[in-house]
C-alpha cells in the first residue's frame, strides 16, 4: 500500500491552485483581451498609426504619460499627438528648437513641454544613430538575462549619459520621472507597459519588436494589478517596488513560463473597467475572482 506524504500532499494542492487559477486568467483572457476593449487605456493611441515607426513613438510618449487619472491621460496624448501632426517619427526625427517652442506650454500633470522636448531630444539623436528604438534597446540584451531588467536598465543609463553629456552632467528630473530606472528601484510601471505592448503580439498587443523574447517580461504593476495580484496570492508585500514586480512576474510565470505578462491587460479590466476598489460589492457576483478574494461576502 502506498502512502501519500504531507509534502505530496501540498505539492498536489499547489498543483490543482496552480490550475485554478490559470483556468480563471484564461477565462479573464477570453472575455477581454479584445482590441476593441483597449480604449480608455493608453495602448489606443499607438493604433492611431499603422506605420510601426510611428507606432513605436507613440507607444513611448504613452506610457510615458500613463500616471493619473485616465481622463486626463487622454486629453494629455490627444493634444501631445496633434502637435506631432500625421507622423510621430518624422516629428521626432526633424526635431529641432521652433518644435521644442512649439511644446513649451505642454503639461501632463508634473511633466512640463520641456521634458517631453528633452526625451524628443534623445530619441531623434537615437532614431538618426540606431533607425528605431527597438535597435538602440537590444543593444542592452544579453541572452544570459533571466528576464528584461538589465537590458532596461542599460537603456534608461544609456539615455541619462547622452542627456549629461549635453548638459553639464546634469540629469534633469522631469527626464528620469519619464525614464525611471530599474537601478533605483522603481517597479517601471510605464516602461514595462510600453515593452508589453511592443515585444507580446495579439489581438490587444502591438508585437512590433521581434527581437526581444516575451518571456522576459515583467509585469507593469499599478495600483489595480498590485490589488488583484495579491487577491490571487502573488506577493504578500505591503508596497509596491522592483522587487514586487519581480515577485508577481514568477507567480505568473508557474502559470504560463512562455509569456508571464500575457493576462495583464485583461486583469487590469477588471480594476479599471469593472472598478473594482477590493471591497465587497454586489456585483463581485460576477467577478472571476471572487473564489480567491479575502473579501468576499459568505
Amino acid at each position: 500500500m502506498t502512502t501519500i506524504t504531507e509534502k505530496e500532499k501540498s505539492s498536489n494542492m499547489a498543483g490543482r491552485r496552480l490550475a485554478e487559477v490559470k483556468d480563471v486568467l484564461e477565462g479573464l483572457y477570453a472575455k477581454y483581451n479584445h482590441r476593441c476593449l483597449i480604449k480608455p487605456d493608453p495602448l489606443q493611441f499607438v493604433y492611431r498609426y499603422s506605420r510601426p515607426a510611428d507606432m513605436e513613438i507613440a507607444g513611448l510618449l504613452s506610457a510615458a504619460l500613463a500616471y493619473g487619472r485616465v481622463r486626463q491621460i487622454e486629453k494629455s496624448l490627444s493634444r501631445l499627438l496633434a502637435y506631432m501632426g500625421d507622423s510621430p517619427f518624422d516629428f521626432v526625427r526633424d526635431f529641432d528648437c521652433s518644435r521644442r517652442e512649439k511644446l513649451k506650454d505642454f503639461k501632463h500633470r508634473f511633466t512640463a513641454g520641456d521634458d517631453i522636448s528633452d526625451l524628443l531630444e534623445l530619441l531623434r539623436d537615437v532614431l538618426g544613430r540606431f533607425g528605431s528604438i527597438e535597435e538602440f534597446f537590444v543593444r542592452g540584451c544579453e541572452p544570459d538575462d533571466k528576464n528584461i531588467i538589465p537590458a532596461l536598465s542599460k537603456f534608461c543609463d544609456s539615455l541619462y549619459a547622452m542627456y549629461a553629456k549635453r548638459h553639464n552632467g546634469r540629469l534633469s528630473s522631469g527626464l528620469k520621472y519619464l525614464l525611471a530606472s530599474p537601478v533605483r528601484g522603481s517597479a517601471c510601471k510605464r516602461l514595462n507597459l510600453f515593452l508589453r505592448w511592443m515585444v507580446r503580439d495579439d489581438d490587444v498587443d502591438a508585437g512590433l519588436w521581434k527581437s526581444v523574447d516575451p518571456a522576459k517580461l515583467i509585469v507593469p504593476v499599478d495600483v489595480h494589478m498590485g490589488r488583484l495580484c495579491k487577491i490571487l496570492g502573488f506577493y504578500s508585500r505591503k508596497t509596491v517596488s522592483l522587487s514586487t514586480a519581480v515577485e508577481i512576474t514568477e507567480s505568473f510565470i508557474a502559470v504560463e513560463p512562455t509569456d508571464p505578462v500575457k493576462y495583464d491587460f485583461a486583469l487590469s479590466r477588471i480594476g479599471i473597467v469593472e472598478n473594482c476598489n477590493g471591497n465587497y460589492r454586489p456585483d463581485c457576483e460576477n467577478c472571476g475572482l471572487l473564489e480567491f478574494c479575502s473579501r468576499r461576502r459568505d
